[in-house]
């Protein structure tokens, strides 16, 4: 979903408020954005700030590992407390306690997947046994 970046000139909350709107009527409920697409995790957690209703109705997916410096450059980044990090990031972005599915963007070639896919693991784990407010679903549990 990329309301704020790589598609031309970006429009304002309100025309962008829009789309999204038109999608909910349309019925398109799967939102997939990326920390790495602009103001996009912003802008989707404005708009549930504005239809705290209709957060049930979106399956909500986010991805993380890319990174972009003050000077635009990108890195990818899947390393474990990147996950952590970037998992928390979202989360306030959004303006959620959920994230329906939260994963991977690109893996770094330097971190072992297994890293990886074990810090999502432990993400989920700690959600589900500290958090009573926080829920991250793991891609085997959906259904």
């Amino acid at each position: 979903m990329g309301l704020s970046s790589f598609y031309g000139a970006i429009g304002s909350d309100e025309e962008r408020f829009k789309v999204l709107d038109r999608a909910y009527e349309l019925g398109e409920t799967f939102w997939d954005s990326a920390a790495v697409y602009g103001d996009n995790e912003d802008l989707i957690g404005k708009w549930f700030a504005k239809n705290p209703d209709k957060r049930k109705d979106i399956f909500l997916a986010t991805k993380f590992a890319f990174k972009v410096d003050p000077q635009g450059e990108r890195a990818i980044d899947s390393s474990p407390e990147n996950v952590k990090e970037s998992c928390e990031m979202s989360l306030k972005r959004l303006g959620v306690k959920t994230i329906d599915l939260f994963y991977c963007h690109r893996v770094d070639m330097k971190t072992p997947v297994e890293k990886t896919v074990k810090a999502m693991a432990e993400l989920q784990r700690y959600a589900e046994s500290h958090r009573s407010d926080l829920r991250i679903r793991a891609a085997n549990k959906m259904q």
